[in-house]
């Protein structure tokens, strides 16, 4: 099939394909790409289709043919990049994935064919994709996460801001490394672990895992003031949830009322001493992966990670138990399935013992106490997110729904938990 190039970019009319030609290397995508990139053809491939005297300028135009396997493997690489974002910002993601391949010791990806693109599931913030391709030698596939971040998400945090959280983590041992940055991304570390399931997260013996990790993790020591982010961070979101929603869905969702409800929640749930840590935020079995072998585990994406009450936290983790992110109908809640009060106090005792302590009743029963408090701020907190991302996010997942059934919990729960005296061991 011939092609005809002035110096600059065109469409071939068969497969669509973009082509960037200057002198001797040709890329082939869906946007224009840095020149140095040889990514699917490289120089010496397209040597013999040029004299050893050729030389261009930019008004002038060139003809060359290409092989129907060549055009074929073309249409393929585009084809599997494109799993990743069709988006002007492609090239720099594969120029970054290029670059991080150099880093690891790989020859640079010459040919996007060889790439593997795998979406991973699960994901409500950000779209996240498994990308494999052949070490140096040939032998094994070198894995990496590449990270999409979701639209409109600027809205529930600072990007640098969880950057550098995720680095400071990553410096502690707690997390994978970050391999590159692109506009709308990132490269990270692949781990080589499992994701937890739902039903995971009720297993006594991984449970158990859980509850001395996020003891770990709340130990950390982190830039930034250690003080509690989480009611100024819901006044945010309560505030963008009005710019956003339409009057039906504003006065459905009650958000004229909700600035008194979080100041009077504030009020009544900072009440008395509350022990402050580094907290996940958003500790659902998705972000939790585990080694089969050595049963250790990795708590990862802190997007949402600040510095709160370890009772909110906690609350968030037991609030998680109810959710399948994985099902047919991801969005749905299955408040049956919420743990019972013994398995509370189990998993925070050894939340509370795992740093060699064995606490008191006492201690557990206040605990206890504070984290079931706390799954009301946890319900208006994700409430306020999902009704947002019902606006802004094009991940396919029913928020708007989702954020019903928070709100829904809220409302029934608040008049038991906020009139309750202690639970009694």
């Amino acid at each position: 099939m011939a092609y005809v190039f002035p110096l600059s970019i065109y469409t071939c009319a068969k497969c669509q394909i973009s082509h960037n030609l200057k002198k001797n290397i040709s890329v082939c995508i869906t946007k224009p790409i840095s020149n140095h990139l040889a990514l699917l053809l490289s120089p010496a491939s397209l040597l013999p289709l040029f004299s050893a005297s050729s030389v261009f300028s930019p008004k002038q135009s060139i003809s060359f043919c290409l092989s129907s396997s060549t055009h074929h493997s073309l249409r393929m690489a585009v084809k599997t990049i494109e799993l990743l974002k069709g988006s002007a910002s492609i090239e720099e993601i594969i120029e970054v994935l290029t670059t991080v391949a150099s880093d690891l010791g790989d020859d640079v990806v010459d040919d996007l064919s060889t790439l593997q693109v795998i979406p991973l599931k699960g994901a409500m913030t950000n779209e996240v994709f498994q990308v494999n391709w052949p070490t140096k030698n040939g032998d094994d596939l070198r894995k990496v996460l590449v990270r999409l971040y979701g639209d409109g998400v600027e809205i529930f945090f600072d990007r640098e801001e969880e950057i550098r959280t995720f680095e400071c983590v990553s410096e502690h041992g707690q997390g994978p490394r970050l391999l590159g940055r692109f506009t709308c991304g990132r490269v990270e570390e692949f781990i080589h672990a499992r994701t937890l399931l739902a039903a995971d997260l009720r297993d006594p013996d991984i449970s158990a895992l859980i509850a001395s990790k996020m003891r770990e993790f709340h130990n950390l020591h982190m830039p930034g003031a250690k003080k509690v982010q989480i009611w100024e961070r819901m006044r945010k979101w309560l505030g963008e949830a009005k710019s956003l929603c339409s009057p039906k869905d504003a006065t459905f969702f009650g958000l004229e009322n909700l600035d008194e409800e979080i100041n009077s929640l504030e009020k009544k749930l900072s009440e008395g001493y509350q022990e402050i840590g580094f907290c996940h935020n958003d500790l659902q079995y998705g972000n939790i992966m585990m080694d089969e072998e050595t049963r250790s585990l990795t708590i990862i994406d802190y997007e949402y990670a600040s510095y709160n009450p370890i009772a909110y936290d906690l609350a968030n983790h037991f609030c998680e138990m109810v959710a399948d992110y994985h099902s047919d109908t991801p969005h749905v809640l299955d408040y049956s399935k919420y743990p019972g009060l013994e398995e509370r106090q189990r998993f925070i005792r050894i939340y509370l013992s795992s740093q060699g302590k064995k606490p008191n009743n006492a201690k557990v029963i206040q605990l206890v106490n504070a984290a079931e408090k706390y799954t009301l701020a946890n319900h208006l907190f994700w409430g306020l997110w999902g009704l947002i991302s019902s606006y802004v996010n094009k991940i396919d997942f029913d928020y708007k729904e989702y954020a019903r059934q928070r709100f829904q919990q809220y409302w029934l729960r608040k008049p038991t938990l906020l009139d309750t005296q202690s639970i009694q061991l």
